[in-house]
């Protein structure tokens, strides 16, 4: 099969944009059958989403607004992967900022590419157990609403529409096989 990455030669590449959270870069590219083609592409440092469990049955979610998409949105707890920041240790950092839980067990759900046709951004999830209150402090521009949800609703709430966040549709599905002994914990 071609078309893999070595049959891609980058040209050029040019940082367009640093912002606080990505870089964004134009890149010319060789294409297998000798063509340019100018990418784009976005830096990412890579992020953490958490299912806080309260028990067997509650999810611990925030609704928060999201500039990108106009509106408020109902997810689990996540964030930016700090510079040399493992991702577990970001993912017990989030919990305690977001919703003011420390985890006893964290249980490895999934790592994914976000959005891989322009983004290097590598996301980890994470199931949040053995839950106990800590408190912690938002970043300064974040306004969290903390939700407790049903597992089983937040699954409904998933294929009604209500969940539409990608991280949350996959880590309240992962913990939902999980908890029914149906997958087992992600393996590295």
């Amino acid at each position: 099969m071609s078309g893999g990455i070595e049959d891609h030669e980058i040209i050029s590449s040019k940082q367009v944009f640093d912002g606080k959270v990505v870089k964004v870069f134009l890149d010319d590219v060789r294409l297998p059958d000798g063509r340019k083609a100018r990418w784009e592409r976005v830096q990412h440092p890579g992020a953490v989403g958490i299912v806080p469990l309260l028990d067997e049955r509650r999810v611990v979610m925030v609704r928060q607004y999201r500039h990108a998409v106009r509106g408020d949105i109902l997810e689990i707890p996540a964030g930016k992967i700090d510079r040399d920041e493992a991702p577990v240790d970001c993912a017990r950092r989030e919990l305690v900022e977001e919703v003011g839980y420390r985890a006893g067990e964290m249980i490895k759900l999934a790592e994914f590419y976000n959005s891989p046709g322009y983004s290097d951004e590598l996301f980890f999830l994470y199931l949040g157990k053995d839950l106990s209150p800590e408190v912690g402090e938002s970043e300064p521009d974040e306004f969290l609403e903390v939700v407790e949800v049903d597992l089983e609703k937040a699954l409904s709430m998933i294929s009604r529409g209500s969940i539409r966040d990608a991280k949350s549709i996959i880590g309240i599905t992962l913990t939902g096989l999980l908890l029914r002994g149906e997958t087992e914990p992600y393996r590295d």
